[in-house]
């Protein structure tokens, strides 16, 4: 405690240049992704697949792929620069205590007697913001969706639909998020200088609660999860689950297609209760046991225990994020230096500290996805030992045909960017060697079967 009091200290320093600082951070940031988006770009020009793939994938379909992913990248490097406008326009021309001075004008105003106070203001500034901001990304979100996904067949969605979950999620937003952010503030206001401590532990329970309530209250608000039919599908699951020991409670289908064609698996649940999702477009596509070879390699990551290994490191990441929160609560320099000269707004804080840690962040990303490439790995293997190595490897080379996703990647890119390893590596590491001269046809040809993300499984 006393160190981090010390340190405080020696930050705040009055005419410190913080947001040039700070705006120093985004523009090199930006920059530097930039570099690695054209070193990308460059690979997503390459005339023949990888030589791992070539008696896997034709080459209409690399072409595709490669078309998709310069699509995709070109998005990026204005969707990119749009949003780096907005960040140094908010700056530049102190939006935020402009608007905390507007909302605060509303508040005296029109709101009922009783409903003043830092929580309340924080409430109305806070959602007013994330309505400006949601509103000026809508044409990034629209060109992504019925645009650049539309045209490579991968958007499932319609206009009706998308307006729907937008309006849902904002909806949801407020709901949760007026008791999660009051209860942030009550929870600083009330317990000094040890605050972090005490929103640690808030932390834990909001994401212990998330576990819970998300399956049963909120996924069913965007998607219909139906029990999975009796069949061999369900029995060769159920198999692999009493096999490794699994606490497997329920075994979902989920309406993945009702948007998009993105195909995948996952389980969620508390230690003693799990349940398994797989969505429909990954069954359609997908012998059974290639389904099950898929599940295999996420159980895997259960049972080496790497989704525990994860939450730990989250847990560890949010205790020195509060702690280091306290540190930056009270610089007057850091507020003064963005507008605010007479009120100190703990959220005005929190933001303007995130945007301070941003450099730390980068690196933590790039530690993260190089932990989680080496898990993905790991799983990849544990599916190896429970005899599904060439299931798993067909159903990679079936998601890669069918989502049009990234056949090779430059190094530098792929470490800061991928949490999964390129499919060449994961064949190499599974041994797989081809049979045949192409990928069955019949694959190939429905590509639009699974929206590409770059990174899946």
């Amino acid at each position: 405690m006393d160190r981090l009091r010390r340190l405080g200290k020696y930050l705040d320093r009055p005419g410190f240049p913080w947001k040039k600082l700070i705006i120093g951070f985004q523009i090199t940031q930006y920059l530097f992704e930039g570099f690695l988006s054209l070193r990308q770009y460059n690979i997503l020009q390459q005339p023949k697949p990888p030589k791992t793939l070539e008696g896997e994938i034709k080459q209409e379909t690399f072409d595709k792929s490669q078309a998709y992913g310069r699509a995709k990248a070109q998005f990026g490097f204005v969707s990119g620069l749009y949003s780096q406008v907005q960040n140094f326009a908010t700056i530049y021309y102190d939006v935020l205590p402009r608007l905390w001075d507007l909302t605060g004008i509303w508040l005296l105003r029109y709101s009922p007697q009783g409903f003043t106070g830092e929580i309340v203001h924080t409430i109305i500034f806070f959602f007013t913001y994330n309505l400006i901001t949601t509103t000026i990304n809508l044409p990034v979100s629209y060109y992504s969706t019925f645009v650049l996904e539309e045209k490579f067949g991968f958007n499932k969605s319609t206009v009706k639909l998308w307006v729907t979950d937008l309006l849902k999620g904002q909806a949801l937003g407020v709901a949760l998020g007026v008791p999660l952010l009051s209860a942030f503030l009550a929870i600083i206001q009330k317990t000094g200088n040890s605050f972090f401590y005490y929103l640690f532990m808030f932390g834990i329970a909001v994401q212990l609660f998330a576990i819970t309530i998300y399956p049963i209250a909120i996924l069913p608000l965007f998607n219909k999860l139906s029990p999975l039919e009796e069949g061999a599908l369900k029995t060769g699951v159920e198999g692999l689950a009493k096999r490794l020991d699994f606490p497997l409670n329920n075994l979902f289908v989920i309406d993945g297609s009702k948007r998009s064609a993105h195909s995948n698996a996952y389980f969620y649940g508390l230690p003693w209760k799990k349940h398994i999702v797989i969505y429909d477009t990954l069954i359609k596509k997908s012998e059974t046991e290639e389904v099950v070879a898929v599940l295999s390699h996420e159980l895997g990551h259960w049972s080496l225990s790497h989704t525990t290994k994860l939450f730990g490191i989250a847990q560890f990441h949010m205790f020195y994020i509060f702690a280091l929160f306290s540190v930056f609560i009270n610089n007057r320099s850091l507020y003064q230096s963005f507008g605010f000269h007479k009120e100190f707004p703990i959220i005005i804080g929190f933001i303007l500290f995130s945007e301070a840690l941003a450099p730390m962040d980068t690196v933590v990303k790039l530690l993260m996805n190089i932990l989680s490439r080496k898990f993905e790995f790991e799983a990849d293997e544990f599916a190896v030992r429970l005899g599904y190595s060439t299931e798993l490897a067909k159903s990679l080379i079936k998601l890669q045909i069918q989502n049009l996703s990234t056949m090779d990647a430059d190094w530098m890119y792929a470490s800061y960017h991928f949490s999964h390893p390129i499919l060449p590596e994961r064949l190499g590491a599974l041994g797989w060697s081809s049979r045949e001269k192409k990928a069955d046809p019949t694959i190939i040809d429905d590509t639009k079967s699974s929206v590409a993300t770059g990174r899946e499984l």
